[in-house]
């Protein structure tokens, strides 16, 4: 349990206080508390094990026992009593942006409404309008809210925030007084799905208003949510909020940590920091009193993240790898990890053509891949089980392998160092086999054996047949393993850490699909992944030319996962993959 769980749920209190009609100033007892403990520098744990939390400003005798309950049982009797009174539907309308609790409380009280459908009809039929504060332009901005929620919901994929975040990083960067700037949160550290966009920039206080003034006049904001001394919060056309935080210059590289996260990441690095007798936050870092509290009359020197981690015993650790996930054990020992880069791919692999479901030729393919300077294209059109995506047939996959040869013939005439490889994405039966017979499959150059129907099948069943596709000295590579399509649908139930055991053993791969869409396999393995020593590859499962540049996402994702060059396929050039595919077979 850390300080800010504590703090979300004494947010949670006075929200729903107010949405009860509780007595505003027990209300607003709850919400100070949750800012005192929210922006407390040491750990509450400390003073609920003490039983001195009355001992922090603004903890009542009875919030410390609202806390110490909440420790103890994971829940809060004062908040499990107002869920039961405050209607469900009133919490959801907490989301919809300019419609705080004092405003859902009254509009609830007058109208009798509880669910957003009906918010939404009484905010188009003036009946919110008319009443007493409101007025017409609190409705329509109730209505854009809601539509905004409607059409977005809550999170993005990774490729949907970068194209917000970059332009207005970019922007910001560049404004006269900015000292430093980053782009932050879990965006930073690459996350699959993103909420709101975090950007941090540090300059002196005189040139705060002016940036914030052209943040919220940027051409891609839609409307000023918010805005403050420190902070300002913009929606985008998009639909997608974006917060800019401005900090002293000497407090960036403790707001930079803090603000990158992951939560969970944050809580180690603070308990590092007690017990070499200094304290973190936000602002910095400091030595700590013989009373064990922090003194803010003795900070400790620090001018960028490397030097806040060599003052914790460690060595930098990269964004993508804060997530309290056996980082700080890697990175105690090893000054750093050996990470893929970008720069580092060679060739496009899993990727479709017209053959099948894709929107351009094998040439078209082939010729976008060598304007951004890969050596080869594995084409990976459906087989013939995906009929509704234009599997090929048998006569089919002849025909393409004629036209494959033909335009390698070309490169080799032109001089080009260009490699078409023959590849299939063979779909996995219910049984687990591949979708041709022997003497097919044995003449593609590599085979992605994926699942694409029967998601729902039980885990018992399904582990077989992954299994046995694994077992079949055809396939080269698994395709997207758990089906997922991200902020859609779930992936299969499968346990993947066993799949991995059996790729690993067998040394068949899992792909990396870079689609954002999928971006799968999940990060979260990668540990496993290390362990087992998995090989996998970037694919970008590219269905058009455009798509080809997804490789972008997972790489990010690769490296999230922990993978370094050597474990990369198409890391390899043209030559040394098809030594690898060769030894494969």
């Amino acid at each position: 349990m850390t300080n800010q769980d504590v703090a979300e749920k004494l947010r949670e209190v006075f929200n729903l206080m107010q949405l009860a009609g509780e007595n505003q100033f027990r209300a607003i007892a709850f919400d100070k508390a949750a800012q005192t403990i929210d922006g407390l520098s040491d750990d509450i744990l400390s003073y609920i094990e003490s039983g001195s939390l009355t001992e922090i400003k603004g903890i009542g005798k009875s919030i410390a026992e609202d806390i110490r309950l909440f420790h103890e049982t994971g829940t809060m009797p004062v908040l499990e009593s107002l869920k039961e009174r405050v209607p469900k539907g009133l919490i959801e309308w907490l989301n919809i942006t300019g419609l705080g609790p004092k405003s859902i409380s009254k509009i609830h009280q007058a109208l009798g409404i509880t669910e957003v459908s009906e918010l939404k009809e009484a905010c188009i039929s003036g009946a919110v309008a008319k009443l007493p504060g409101m007025g017409q332009k609190s409705a329509e901005k109730i209505l854009k809210s809601i539509a905004y929620l409607e059409t977005f919901g809550e999170r993005t994929r990774l490729d949907q925030a970068l194209a917000i975040a970059d332009p207005i990083y970019r922007f910001i960067r560049t404004l006269p007084g900015i000292v430093e700037c980053d782009i932050a949160g879990s965006l930073r550290r690459a996350r699959e799905t993103i909420g709101d966009i975090d950007i941090l920039a540090s300059a002196s206080k005189e040139n705060v208003p002016a940036i914030f003034d052209a943040f919220t006049k940027h051409e891609l904001v839609v409307e000023i949510l918010g805005r403050g001394d420190t902070k300002s919060s913009v929606r985008t056309e998009n639909g997608r909020q974006v917060d800019l935080r401005i900090v002293k210059p000497q407090e960036y590289s403790a707001a930079l940590i803090y603000f990158t996260g992951s939560k969970e990441h944050n809580i180690v690095m603070r308990q590092r920091a007690r017990e070499r007798g200094m304290a973190l936050n936000e602002y910095g870092l400091y030595r700590l009193t013989s009373g064990k509290e922090t003194d803010f009359d003795q900070p400790v020197i620090t001018t960028t993240e490397s030097d806040i981690y060599r003052k914790l015993d460690l060595h930098f650790i990269p964004p993508e790898h804060r997530e309290d996930r056996g980082e700080f054990t890697f990175y105690e020992e090893n000054e750093s990890m050996d990470l893929i880069s970008e720069e580092q791919i060679k060739g496009v692999i899993h990727a479709h053509s017209t053959w099948s479901d894709g929107k351009y030729s094998i040439a078209d393919m082939a010729d976008t891949s060598i304007s951004l300077g890969y050596e080869y294209l594995g084409i990976t059109d459906h087989s013939r089980t995906a009929s509704y995506a234009g599997g090929l047939t048998i006569e089919d996959v002849k025909r393409q392998w004629e036209e494959i040869d033909r335009l390698n013939d070309q490169y080799r005439t032109d001089g080009l160092n260009f490699t078409i490889f023959k590849g299939i994405e063979s779909d996995i039966l219910s049984d687990g086999s591949l979708d041709y017979p022997d003497e097919i499959l044995e003449g593609f150059d590599l085979v992605i054996a994926s699942v694409h129907s029967g998601l729902e099948m039980p885990r018992e069943k399904m582990m077989e047949r992954f299994r046995n596709a694994i077992l079949n000295p055809h396939t080269t590579m698994l395709g997207h393993p758990t089906g997922r399509l991200l902020l859609r649908r779930d992936g299969s139930d499968i346990e993947l850490n066993q799949i991995i055991e059996w790729a690993a053993e067998t040394g068949v791969a899992i792909e990396i699909n870079a689609s954002p869409w999928r971006l799968d396999l999940d990060w979260r393995f990668g540990n496993k992944a290390l362990e087992c020593g998995l090989m996998s590859s970037v694919n970008p499962d590219a269905h058009t030319t455009e798509g080809i540049r997804d490789i972008r996402y997972g790489v990010m994702i690769a490296r999230k996962a922990k993978f370094g060059p050597e474990r990369i396929l198409n890391s390899r050039n043209s030559v040394q993959f098809r030594r690898w595919l060769s030894e494969k077979k």
